[in-house]
Parts: C-alpha cells; sequence; structure tokens
C-alpha cells in the first residue's frame, strides 16, 4: 500500500508533519481528517526516496534496533503514554531506516483501530513468533510495556549469549583464513618458480618435494575449476537435503553428536530452549501455547521434535519430561527438575534456574574450548606450513652441499 507524507495543523492550531498509509491521496486526507488534522499538504512518498541504501540492505533486522525500540516502546507505556503517541516519537528517533519505515507503517495501521500485534506481525525480518506471541497476550490482559520489558530483556540475553559465541570464533577464524592465504600464496606463485629451478638442476628430488610440485601443478592447472565445481555442487545438494525434514533432523543428530562441540551446542539449544519457555510462560502465555512456540523456534529438528511431542502429551494431560529426556537431548537430570518444577507448580522459576546454571556451564566450556582450540590451530598452521618450507628447500641444501 502506498505511504503519504503529510503536513497537517492539529486542534491545537500546531503544525505536525508526518506519514501515512493509505490507498489514494484523498484516502490518506480523509483518514488525517478522521484524526482530527487538517491536512495542507499530502504527496506520495517516491520509490526514488523511499529506496535503501546498500548499508541498510546489510543490516536488514537489526537485532539490537529492535531491542532498543522495545525497551523504549516499553519505558513510554509503563509512563503512561498513549501507544499511538509513543510510536510516532520512536518513528523520529530510530537511526536504522527500514525499521523506521516498518514502524511508520505500524503506527499507522494501530491508529486505524488494527492490533499492534497483528501489525508487526507483518514485518517477519524484525519480530519474530516469540516476539510477536508474547506482544499478542500483553494487548490482551492490558499488560503491554511490562510485557515489552520482558522482551527487551530477553532479547539483550540472547544478544549477549551469541556475541559471546561470535567473539570466540572470530580469532580462530582468523588464524585460518591467514594461513591458508599464505598455503595457497605458496603453493600457487612461490612453489612453480623454484620447482623450475630444481628441474634446471637434473638432481633426484625427495618424494616430499614431489609430491608438493604435484599438488601445486594441480592447483594451477585447470582441475581446480573442476574440484571447486564438485565443492559448489555438493553444498548446494547439501543445501537442498538439508531443507528436507529427513535431511534436517540427520544434520542435526550430527551436529549434536561432534566430539567437543556437541555438548557445547546441546547446552546452547538447552538454554535457549528452557529460557524462551520460562520467557513465554512468564508473559501469560498456556504451557501448550508456549511449547508451540518454542518447538518452531529451537533451531534444531531433535528438540523441535521433542518439543512438539512433550505439547502432544500435555494436551493429554501427561507431563512434558518424559518426551524431553526420551528425546537425548535433555539429560536426565534436567529432566527430572524440570519434573519437580512441573509438580510443585514451580516450574517457571525451575527453568529460570536451568537457564541460568547452562549458561554459566557453557560460559565455562567456551574458554576452555577456546583455549584448547587457538594453540591446536597455530600448531597444525605451522606444522603445514613448515612441510611446505622443508620440502621446498630441502633440494636445494642438497644441491648446494654437492657443490662444495
Amino acid at each position: 500500500m502506498p505511504r503519504f507524507e503529510y503536513i497537517a495543523i492539529n486542534s491545537h492550531r500546531k503544525t505536525e508533519k508526518g506519514t501515512v498509509t493509505a490507498e489514494s491521496a484523498f484516502s490518506a486526507r480523509k483518514h488525517l481528517r478522521g484524526r482530527g488534522l487538517h491536512p495542507t499538504d499530502v504527496k506520495q512518498v517516491r520509490m526514488e526516496t523511499a529506496k535503501k541504501s546498500l548499508g541498510d540492505f546489510l543490516r536488514r533486522g537489526n537485532r539490537k534496533a529492535v531491542a532498543n525500540f522495545t525497551k523504549e516502546l516499553s519505558t513510554m507505556l509503563n509512563a503512561g503514554i498513549k501507544l499511538t503517541d509513543a510510536l510516532g516519537v520512536l518513528t523520529q528517533q530510530i537511526s536504522d531506516s527500514q525499521l523506521r519505515a516498518a514502524i511508520t507503517e505500524v503506527r499507522d495501521k494501530v491508529v486505524t483501530g488494527e492490533s499492534i500485534a497483528d501489525s508487526l506481525a507483518e514485518y517477519e525480518q524484525f519480530f519474530d513468533l516469540i516476539y510477536i506471541s508474547m506482544v499478542r497476550v500483553g494487548e490482551v490482559t492490558g499488560m503491554l510495556g511490562e510485557t515489552l520489558a520482558t522482551i527487551a530483556a530477553y532479547m539483550e540475553k540472547r544478544q549477549r549469549l551469541e556475541a559471546k559465541m561470535t567473539t570466540v570464533m572470530i580469532y580462530p577464524v582468523f588464524l585460518v583464513f591467514v594461513c591458508l592465504i599464505v598455503v595457497v600464496v605458496l603453493m600457487v606463485w612461490v612453489i612453480p618458480k623454484i620447482t623450475e629451478q630444481l628441474l634446471k638442476t637434473g638432481q633426484q628430488l625427495p618424494w616430499l618435494t614431489t609430491t608438493l610440485m604435484k599438488i601445486s601443478a594441480l592447483l594451477t592447472s585447470w582441475w581446480v575449476l573442476a574440484v571447486i565445481a564438485g565443492i559448489v555442487a555438493m553444498i548446494v545438494l547439501y543445501k537442498r537435503l538439508v531443507r528436507t525434514e529427513k535431511g534436517a533432523l540427520i544434520r542435526d543428530k550430527a551436529v549434536l553428536g561432534l566430539p567437543g562441540f556437541g555438548p557445547l551446542l546441546k547446552q546452547r539449544i538447552l538454554q535457549r530452549f528452557t529460557s524462551t519457555l520460562a520467557t513465554l510462560m512468564g508473559s501469560g502465555l498456556s504451557m501448550a501455547e508456549s511449547l508451540r512456540v518454542v518447538s518452531q523456534v529451537t533451531g534444531n529438528r531433535v528438540m523441535a521434535d521433542a518439543v512438539k511431542k512433550a505439547r502432544e502429551r500435555i494436551l493429554s494431560g501427561s507431563d512434558i519430561a518424559t518426551p524431553l529426556r526420551d528425546s537425548g537431548v535433555i539429560d536426565p537430570s534436567i529432566a527430572h527438575m524440570i519434573t519437580v518444577g512441573e509438580k510443585s507448580g514451580e516450574l517457571e522459576q525451575m527453568l529460570k534456574m536451568i537457564s541460568d546454571n547452562l549458561e554459566a556451564s557453557s560460559d565455562l566450556v567456551i574458554e576452555r574450548l577456546s583455549a584448547i582450540v587457538e594453540p591446536v590451530i597455530i600448531i597444525v598452521m605451522a606444522f603445514i606450513v613448515g612441510i611446505i618450507v622443508f620440502a621446498t628447500f630441502m633440494p636445494l641444501f642438497q644441491y648446494s652441499t654437492t657443490q662444495f
């Protein structure tokens, strides 16, 4: 639907500027008059003015901006400011142009009487299923401000945990990248030149040097294109496979079975599950509805199937811990804690405690893995580069000794 910029006189005879979504300029003027405004200028926002920059596209779905918007909106609502007024103020403060445009349209829809949850649901690149479900409950119960504060806290915690994982991975990935560049430069540019000189000597070359020369020749030949094409084909095939339910299930099972990283990923999945479930229950969602939402956002097919089975058992009047334990994702001790929390009526508090314990435990595992992985990468890469250098210069040393 087109968007129109307007200049209007309000009931206090002051000039007001903004945007409104409508089918036509006439509908926009009619809508503004219904809000008690007298429009003096209404013009449609052209495509070139609404066009997003490359930077905005790369920041699409900026979760930090969404979290800040949620926190500020919560603060305004809890201070007694009307929802439409709060949204209007925030449209002037949001720096992310895509999010600002989305909130502007949300405000226009809320003004016309639409539910804010339904309005936000149209912008799923910013607001996921958890966000919309909690906003819907807050809107119905009349506690939208408190609910938004809970959502903001949940989002900040998620971002903090993801930032830890990213920070830990940056240095090892950088090391691998730099070492691979060094190896490629040696194999593609340095080795061929040295090989040419070695062949001119006519001496018998060590098998290690000969093997290195063959690998270098392969990398500088047309065969490398066939290898790259094969890798690309495998990646495409893999992506198509994991789009199917069976393929995704096989992948997620394999990921959880990885030595070293498997247990860490399992802890992360459990921490996200318990934290999300506790947050949804705390916002007022029923257990069955909370499990339905969590099953769609776990990020792991094994966990999603277990949560779906748990939901089915809840609807049939049974417990939730047994199917989660049977899935193999949740340890018996955690399943027992969930059972205790369920029987005592303190499941939400128990889930929060489990989430905090898992977060602390996974942080410790991350620190240990980081301390182990970085030296291992350095040693392996140094060994590879050392082998290349040794295989390259060993014939030169042999040739020089035979000349004296």
